[in-house]
């Protein structure tokens, strides 16, 4: 049966072809877990003109907020709005039962950030890309 199958890559995907995967894993998932997860959870700022100036964008996963993005514009590094999304898209996750968070970061990225916000590292890549890391990091909740 496999051998009639066709493989093909791509590096252009379909969005209907990746949420096929998406939803042949959260199938297989539902006979192991309760509860469905990657619950979309975004917080956003926005300047006077509605542009938006960072964010911060996850998924609530059972007991887990899989935080995926956390930007703030150049001009605004620095000025404490990217603790505030943090500490924003925290509260909420922990408002819908969320006990942990976790993040992937690289080190010319936001590194010392997230462990001045409590995170510690569990994981790392080195030379990811070469002459950087990767860092896998996490934070339990006060409570959680």
């Amino acid at each position: 049966m496999a051998d009639e199958l066709e493989v093909s890559v791509t590096d252009a995907p379909a969005i209907a072809d990746v949420e096929s995967l998406r939803q042949g894993l959260k199938e297989h998932s539902r006979a192991f877990v309760a509860v469905d997860g990657f619950q979309p959870l975004a917080v956003f700022a926005r300047d006077p003109g509605g542009e938006i100036a960072g964010g911060a964008y996850g998924f609530v996963n059972w007991q887990w907020l899989d935080l995926s993005l956390l930007w703030v514009r150049s001009d605004l590094r620095g000025s404490g709005l990217g603790s505030q999304l943090l500490r924003s898209i925290e509260d909420e996750a922990r408002a819908r039962g969320c006990e942990q968070v976790h993040i992937e970061t690289f080190s010319h990225q936001a590194l010392g950030f997230y462990l001045r916000h409590g995170f510690e590292v569990f994981a790392e890549l080195a030379d990811y890309p070469p002459g950087q890391s990767k860092s896998f990091l996490k934070k339990r909740f006060p409570g959680g």
